[in-house]
Formats: structure tokens, C-alpha cells, sequence
């Protein structure tokens, strides 16, 4: 194997790594909490954790549709059609409060098993380099998961050590 094409494996292998770590995280900030517990407002606002966790179910989702586009060197569309990040982010939360936590778990576990394969299946010229396919999956999924995570961990700490 050449230089350049070891380079670009371990670009993917790094990438995958820093994405499995960021998701073990979030996995541990709720993992023993009762259904009642991870369906109780207040996480974040009014969220629960199954709030929190379909909307990170959400942005996966968008990285899985922006992403290609992306690599076709389009550009996604501006959030501010719905009235920017938080009002898209406030939409969805809405259309989704009426799903049954396994539903917001089984979409959690599928869509973050898609975006695996996805990225498994991209080209490694996309990771090697601050590209803008890799700031948006960034910005989607391993950035992203920590600050839910942070939440969830301090609120099960507020909760005499959940």
C-alpha cells in the first residue's frame, strides 16, 4: 500500500474512532435509566433524554441527506426557511414527542448504523482535510453527541446520582 492511500485509511479509521468514542458517550450519559426516567421533562428545557436522543437522531438524519450533496459539490439549504436552527430544531421535537421511546430508540440505533456504513463507504479524500463534508459531519454527529451527552450526565447528577 502506498503512502498516500495508508494516509487516507488511517484518516477513516480516526474519523470512525472519534465517532464511536463521541457515541459510546452518549450511550453511557443514559444507560440504566428506567423508561419512566428517559422519557421525564426537564434534561434540557422542557426536553427528556428520548427527546434529546431523537433529535440527535435528527441531525444524523441530515448529515445523511446533505452529505452526498455535498460531494456532488452542492450546497445544502439554510435553515432559514424554518426560521433558523433553533425553530427547525423546536419543529422537530414537536413531530416527534408523539413517538413511543422504542420507536425513538430503534430510529437512534438505524440511522447511527446508516451513517457508520455512509461514512465507511465515502471516499477518504473527504476526511484527510478540513473539508466541508467533514466540518458538516462534524458539526452533525462527534461535536455534536458530547453536548447532549454533557447535559444528560449533569442532570442524572442533579438527580442525587441517577
Amino acid at each position: 500500500m502506498d503512502i498516500a492511500r495508508r494516509s487516507t485509511v488511517k484518516g477513516t479509521a480516526r474519523l470512525l474512532k472519534r465517532l464511536g468514542t463521541a457515541w459510546a458517550a452518549l450511550k453511557e450519559s443514559y444507560a440504566g435509566l428506567s423508561d419512566p426516567r428517559l422519557t421525564e421533562p426537564g434534561v434540557t428545557g422542557d426536553w427528556s433524554v428520548k427527546d434529546i436522543l431523537a433529535h440527535v437522531t435528527t441531525w444524523e438524519r441530515e448529515a445523511l441527506k446533505h452529505l452526498p450533496l455535498i460531494i456532488a459539490g452542492g450546497r445544502p439549504p439554510r435553515y432559514v426557511r424554518y426560521g433558523g436552527i433553533d425553530a427547525f430544531n423546536a419543529k422537530m421535537t414537536e413531530e416527534k414527542r408523539g413517538l413511543s421511546l422504542s420507536e425513538v430508540l430503534r430510529q437512534l440505533e438505524d440511522t447511527h448504523g446508516h451513517l457508520i456504513d455512509f461514512v465507511r463507504r465515502t471516499s477518504e479524500g473527504q476526511f484527510t482535510r478540513d473539508t466541508r463534508f467533514r466540518r458538516r459531519l462534524r458539526l452533525d454527529t462527534y461535536s455534536h453527541y458530547p453536548q447532549h451527552a454533557e447535559a444528560i450526565r449533569k442532570w442524572r447528577e442533579q438527580r442525587i446520582g441517577d
